[in-house]
């Protein structure tokens, strides 16, 4: 068997280990001609951090990363409202991981140049189209900047293309642009001391104005400073804006006054945002959850099949699922298009469960529900909100998500 993956970020590359782990051959397809490391930081839960353990990466990953310890909701006026240990501080075989996406993309690259050889990896090819018969399926492909189009041809093609998926469109021609939140995100990296744990993950604010924080590399012992990725979540409404890209730079004035008197005692927000490198804009958005994803030897993978609001640290580890699952599939089963649909059957609903969880807020309801009851602050939290109902709204997102920890820790020893 062979098989076409389109798309070199994380769930595309992810994908290409699997495979070539279980002996499957495949090649990869990114349209960019040249890939950088470009972004912010994304998190890693621990069913993740156990699929890259099995490809050996979890030496490289905790060299890359910080294992998180600690995740905490703030108020707007910085009062906690919750938090509970993370990763292996929460008892999880497998550690939680923050990272800068630019630097997992690149590990992963060079896994999979070391692995499966530079002549498998096709940077500059732009999906154009694609067509089946019996016996395969046949990409063509314009290579970038300008070139004449290629055609190669497979047994399978698993698009990893993102939210903007030529397959998809191609599979759903009618389908509306991306749905807007009326929200943007701001996001950036800071040199700054670090914060509570060191390890913590912090979320402070309430669905319309949100700040998140957390660091993405150790603390370096000479300077005393991390590096802080940092998120802006503001709800600013008006029509949708273009597309846009991990690329596309703003302005730090137009973030600071949405969060200038943000000083707590234990993070100073206007000081982490004006040290910011540079600052990226992206619209809050994702897509209804399809009825299918695979059409016969052709299927969808990653943010191509199920982008997602980005609540409760998920994209990037429902991605790297997603990997492992139809690899899975693609080795347990002799005919490709029913192993395309073994892999839609045990992943689409799991996913779809999850879009539209997190487009009610997901387990950042908390503070929401405190904004609502609270608005003007509080002296003492359980007035406002109980620790039944915290703990409720905590493991009902874990479980949606597929990391309750005892059942995810039973997985793993059966395994």
């Amino acid at each position: 068997m062979k098989v076409l993956i389109v798309g070199a970020g994380p769930g595309g590359l992810a994908t290409a280990l699997h495979l070539h782990r279980l002996g499957i051959e495949c090649e990869v397809f990114e349209a960019v001609p040249e890939i950088r490391s470009l972004g912010v930081g994304l998190n890693l839960l621990p069913h993740a951090v156990r699929e890259l353990t099995i490809l050996g990466l979890g030496d490289r990953l905790a060299a890359s990363g910080v294992a998180t310890a600690e995740l905490a909701y703030y108020s707007k006026f910085g009062s906690p409202i919750w938090s509970e240990p993370r990763g292996l501080a929460a008892g999880y075989h497998w550690p939680q991981y923050s990272i800068h996406r630019g630097a997992f993309q690149m590990l992963l690259l060079e896994e999979t140049i070391a692995r499966l050889g530079a002549h498998r990896v096709h940077t500059g090819h732009f999906l154009e189209s694609f067509s089946e018969d019996a016996d395969g399926v046949t990409a063509t492909f314009l290579p970038q900047p300008a070139g004449a189009e290629v055609k190669h041809r497979a047994d399978v093609l698993i698009s990893a293309e993102g939210i903007h998926s030529v397959a998809r469109r191609t599979f759903y021609p009618n389908e509306t642009q991306p749905e807007y939140s009326g929200r943007v995100l701001w996001r950036g990296t800071t040199e700054a001391p670090p914060f509570l744990t060191g390890r913590s993950m912090i979320m402070a604010g309430y669905a319309n104005r949100k700040f998140v924080a957390y660091p993405i590399r150790e603390t370096n012992p000479q300077t005393g400073r991390a590096l802080i990725n940092w998120v802006a979540d503001v709800y600013v409404g008006g029509e949708a804006p273009p597309p846009r890209d991990w690329n596309r730079r703003t302005e730090i004035d137009i973030v600071l006054p949405h969060f200038h008197d943000w000083h707590f005692d234990w993070l100073d927000v206007p000081a982490l945002i004006k040290g910011a490198s540079a600052v990226y804009e992206y619209p809050f958005v994702d897509r209804d959850p399809l009825p299918r994803w695979s059409f016969g030897r052709v299927t969808l993978l990653g943010d191509a099949a199920h982008p997602m609001y980005p609540i409760g640290s998920n994209g990037a580890s429902q991605a790297i699922l997603d990997a492992a699952a139809v690899a899975n599939a693609l080795v347990t089963h002799t005919d490709p298009v029913a192993a395309l649909k073994a892999y839609e059957n045990e992943r689409l609903d799991k996913t779809a469960a999850l879009v539209l969880s997190n487009r009610k807020q997901g387990p950042e309801i908390v503070m929401q529900m405190v904004e609502d009851r609270a608005p003007r602050g509080f002296a003492q939290l359980s007035d406002v909100i109980s620790r039944e109902e915290l703990e409720e709204v905590a493991n009902r997102y874990k479980a949606i998500a597929g990391f309750e920890r005892d059942r995810l820790n039973a997985q793993i020893v059966a395994k």
